[in-house]
């Protein structure tokens, strides 16, 4: 499946609602969505959470990054990746094909 990662920015009424009750409730809404989480962070900087998570496809993650602006008040900018090895497979190939 597809790679995302989701990164989160918290509203300051997003803040209000940080409890253990609603992070189930954001696994669940991912699930529901066809996402299996591989990892969630909390982090300081530009952005507040960041969560890896594979999706059947495109439509899918939009769908659950909307679904959880929703819920919960945190904005989340959603975008697709590949690993570093797949990147480097990808390119070498593209090189090879030169015209």
């Amino acid at each position: 499946m597809p790679l995302f990662l989701l990164f989160g920015k918290y509203s300051a009424e997003a803040l209000q609602g940080i409890s253990k009750k609603r992070t189930k409730k954001v696994i669940d809404l991912i699930e529901r969505h066809g996402g299996e989480i591989e990892s969630m962070y909390a982090v300081l900087g530009a952005h507040d959470l960041v969560f890896t998570v594979a999706f059947p496809d495109v439509a899918k993650a939009m769908s659950a990054s909307l679904a959880l602006r929703k819920m919960t008040g945190i904005s989340f900018t959603t975008e697709p990746v590949v690993d570093v090895e797949e990147f480097d497979r990808q390119v070498v190939s593209g090189a090879d094909t030169k015209p």
